[in-house]
């Protein structure tokens, strides 16, 4: 065998390993990628069977109150607000609020609601499963829309807790910050 086939040959023993290897490495991602959801709590099925269940089982003798909140950041013109000041809910139950926007910046815009939980420690206990919150919102000049947020309050919620507040602060894309 010459120089050239025996490199030939080493060559594609090589590219077959790595082939052979790119289709193991395929297989082990689904164990690893549970184990990291394990490790983070971030896709965790578990985790989302427990909640899932938590909704399946509400607790109708307690009843939380949820109050709603919105502001506007200094830049943009906008009129935002919840439909709602406060609902009374029963932990374990999915409810819907609805928060109103309308653009009268005089041109299309894209803004961007920031929320805030408090008390901080009920963060671990609010659940949003739908919320104009998690992306930009896109709106034509002068649209006003209704945009909702679905969530639901863990059962585990410590019983001292009675009152919660969700808070938006809307950030039009004019305010945004950039850097050079």
């Amino acid at each position: 065998m010459t120089d050239r086939g025996r490199e030939n040959l080493s060559l594609t023993w090589k590219l077959g390993a790595i082939a052979l290897g790119a289709f193991g490495f395929g297989f082990a991602l689904v164990p690893l990628y549970r184990t990291l959801c394990a490790v983070t709590g971030y896709g965790d099925q578990a985790k989302l069977l427990e909640r899932s269940a938590a909704i399946l089982h509400p607790d109708v003798k307690r009843t939380v109150t949820v109050e709603f909140l919105a502001d506007v950041a200094s830049a943009g013109s906008w009129d935002f607000r919840p439909e709602v000041r406060r609902i009374e809910v029963h932990p374990g139950e999915l409810y819907t609020a609805e928060f109103y926007a309308h653009n009268l910046t005089g041109h299309a815009s894209i803004a961007q609601a920031v929320p805030n939980i408090s008390p901080s420690e009920v963060a671990a206990y609010f659940h949003k499963t739908e919320c104009f919150c998690f992306a930009p919102q896109h709106f034509a000049l002068n649209e006003g829309r209704d945009m909702p947020v679905r969530f639901f309050v863990d059962p585990a919620l410590p019983s001292h807790i009675e009152v919660i507040t969700l808070a938006y602060t809307f950030y039009d894309e004019a305010s945004r910050v950039t850097r050079r």
